[in-house]
């Protein structure tokens, strides 16, 4: 037989573990400095003209010529 367990007790470990992985979420999205936040930015900016430099031209819409 298992061990009996204070439901109240394990609500409120649970919700502790959860408050603790939501934190923890928080500092990898908002507790960055500066400094990293630019370097992340230049970055990305960085990766978005690399890929609209290699983007194909559209095709012209229309009849084909003859």
């Amino acid at each position: 037989m298992g061990d009996v367990v204070n439901l109240r007790k394990w609500r409120r470990a649970k919700a502790k573990e959860d408050e603790g992985a939501q934190a923890a979420a928080n500092r990898a999205a908002f507790g960055r400095t500066r400094a990293q936040k630019q370097r992340d930015e230049a970055g990305e900016a960085q990766r978005r003209t690399l890929l609209d430099a290699a983007r194909l031209a559209p095709k012209p819409e229309g009849p084909e010529p003859a």
